[in-house]
């Protein structure tokens, strides 16, 4: 009797974990491959801060999410026709972005570009002044020197590109992809182990089904 009833219990316990385990692997699974997507770095216009190789975690978001500052992964068609490039945000919408040759402000601001390559500022172009359409963003490389941004097509709406073209951002010190992954993982433990607490108990209750066997008496003179 009792191990019908520790039978029963397990079964139980399988019917709830396996259901919720596939509700938390499919969700924090889901939410990590819908909000968040890899990349490799291919050159070196982002040296020193990603290396050609590094491998990042891109955050997608809306244009409307953009920032100055942020490092984002930029599809221009008719500038690159290689794929998305990594680049900076230096200049959005209606700002102005003016370079001597040496510094650059913002509205006015200088810019503080600790992230720059060492020894470096604004090699390989002269000055610029540039008043950035609305909706779109003025996009440079960390390494300055080898980097082909927005300085070089200065002739095409300011050198900017449409913010519509930002497939996400690098993602930097939020816990959320490693949270959602960890959710996964956690989820498909939990399905396994419903599984195996299911199985156990429909053996335990078939083991409890099982009729005595009868020993015959011992025959008698």
């Amino acid at each position: 009797m009792r191990q019908r009833i520790a039978g029963s219990g397990l079964r139980v316990a399988g019917w709830v974990l396996v259901p919720l385990g596939l509700l938390l692997a499919v969700g924090g699974i889901g939410y990590f491959f819908t909000h968040y997507q890899g990349a490799t770095v291919m050159s070196e216009a982002m040296e020193p801060t990603y290396r050609q190789g590094d491998r990042l975690v891109i955050e997608s978001i809306d244009a409307g999410e953009v920032r100055r500052g942020d490092v984002v992964l930029v599809d221009v068609p008719d500038r690159y026709q290689g794929g998305p490039v990594l680049q900076r945000v230096i200049g959005m919408g209606g700002d102005h972005v003016v370079c001597d040759g040496n510094r650059i402000t913002v509205n006015g601001k200088p810019v503080d570009e600790p992230y720059l390559m060492r020894g470096e500022v604004n090699p390989a172009t002269g000055p610029y002044d540039v008043r950035v359409p609305d909706g779109r963003l003025f996009l440079l490389g960390d390494h300055r020197g080898n980097s082909n941004d927005s300085r070089f097509f200065l002739d095409e709406q300011q050198g900017s590109v449409a913010a519509s073209g930002v497939l996400g951002r690098v993602h930097k010190g939020s816990p959320a992809p490693v949270a959602s992954g960890a959710l996964g993982v956690l989820g498909v433990l939990l399905a396994l182990v419903g599984i195996g607490l299911g199985i156990g108990g429909y053996a335990a209750g078939r083991s409890a089904r099982r009729p005595l066997a009868v020993v015959p008496p011992w025959p008698t003179a």
